[in-house]
């Protein structure tokens, strides 16, 4: 009994020693947490001229210094007349949202860059000579210097596929319009409205440059710049022709509808006698191998099997 009373004081003692040590080290360390506690109250009220920078967007904060840098850099690289080569491209990919010639030149430098990091760290998967390297880092800086090329020469392309299919059907529209009695202004303001694609917008920028001063044939000579379309630069400059010497518009969209709807069945029947043409690569490495093995297989394998026998 004894010593159970002596063993209990010790663990009494004990518990009293230990309860005293976490008091004193949860007053030791209080001063920090309210330190710690002050500081991030300090942070949420900090003014907003501190945390501005923080709070911006990544866009803002890492893209648009990296792009002015780049920016520097490729007007360095390009020529003194690229600035004029950009501007018609953009205007021929249909001026899309955001594109300008500063963010087409940074581009070319962000993408040469990205391009042969790409590359680098390609060939060091796949484990290539030296010889090896060097080429595929150079055509991935090659192919990421044109991509911002690639993508608007692309844009270009559909945006002017999209006019030759719609031409010959706004043409109709626009002369039935001024055969009925309506202007041509107001005809062209009919096949705008009640038409989508690229050629409603630009009839659309037509009637607005029209608004705002300038004459139709400016406006319209600029919507043949806009476009390497022959068609369309035909048909525009018969406009502008008709409108210089007195020609009614009538006559002149008649006639022109008429060749474009000879000229649209001739593109669909130059393109029917492509299939041919075109049908004969996949004809041979694709389809012809395999019917050689359907139909010579099993005769290749009883010659086998004899021979073998």
């Amino acid at each position: 009994m004894v010593m159970l009373l002596i063993l209990g004081a010790l663990l009494v003692l004990l518990s009293v020693y230990l309860l005293s040590l976490a008091t004193v080290s949860n007053r030791s360390q209080q001063p920090g947490v309210d330190r710690a506690l002050a500081a991030l109250e300090a942070m949420g009220g900090a003014p907003k001229e501190l945390t501005a920078e923080l709070n911006k967007p990544f866009s803002e904060r890492i893209m648009e210094p990296l792009q002015k840098r780049a920016l520097s850099l490729g007007r360095r690289l390009t020529g003194a007349d690229s600035t004029e080569r950009i501007t018609h491209k953009i205007e021929l990919a249909g001026s899309p949202a955001g594109w300008s010639v500063d963010r087409v030149v940074s581009l070319r430098v962000i993408g040469a860059v990205g391009g042969l990091v790409a590359a680098g760290f390609v060939t060091l998967l796949l484990d290539l000579s030296l010889t090896m390297r060097l080429v595929v880092m150079a055509m991935g800086l090659v192919v990421g210097y044109c991509g911002p090329n690639f993508y608007l020469y692309q844009r270009a392309y559909d945006r002017q596929e999209q006019i030759s299919r719609g031409l010959a059907d706004a043409i109709d529209l626009m002369t039935i319009s001024v055969e009925s009695g309506l202007a041509f202004d107001a005809a062209v303001q009919q096949v705008a409205h009640n038409t989508e694609g690229p050629l409603a917008d630009e009839l659309s920028r037509v009637l607005r440059e029209m608004q705002i001063g300038s004459s139709r044939a400016v406006a319209l000579r600029a919507m043949a710049e806009r476009s390497n379309l022959d068609d369309l630069r035909s048909f525009i400059s018969s406009l502008v022709q008709a409108d210089a010497f007195g020609i009614p518009i009538a006559q002149v969209l008649r006639v022109q509808s008429s060749e474009m709807r000879v000229k649209r069945r001739q593109h669909a029947e130059e393109k029917a006698m492509q299939v041919p043409v075109k049908m004969t690569i996949p004809l041979i490495f694709c389809i012809l191998p395999c019917l050689f093995i359907a139909v010579l297989g099993p005769a290749v394998i009883n010659i086998m099997d004899s021979f073998g026998g």
